[in-house]
């Protein structure tokens, strides 16, 4: 291309709706065990079993249910800290959707 010639072709567009993205299928085995936990009303046995531990005034912690959510990704996927299974589920959609409670 010489000095003043341009091409009169365009850039397509570079920005793409979030709803023309595809969707994930998410992960058969989390979302299996979420429903067993679902059906099984887990969250509110685990928030009845952990409620005489709460402090008055305490700083907000994550709820139970997701707590133990969280803990089974990390020994199902061989993760041994916090911080690591933290990461996993903050980085996979599939198991951050298994780690939000569901009351459907």
């Amino acid at each position: 291309m010489s000095l003043g010639q341009r091409r009169t072709e365009r850039q397509q567009e570079l920005w793409v709706a979030t709803a023309k993205l595809p969707a994930s299928i998410g992960h058969v085995f989390y979302d299996a065990l979420n429903g067993v936990l679902r059906d099984g009303k887990f969250d509110r046995i685990a928030e009845s079993l952990c409620e005489p531990f709460y402090k008055e005034g305490g700083r907000p912690g994550i709820p139970p249910g997701i707590y133990f959510r969280m803990i089974f990704v990390g020994y199902f996927e061989g993760i041994d800290s916090q911080r690591g299974i933290a990461w996993r589920c903050r980085d996979s959609l599939s198991l951050a959707e298994v780690s939000r409670v569901r009351t459907a």
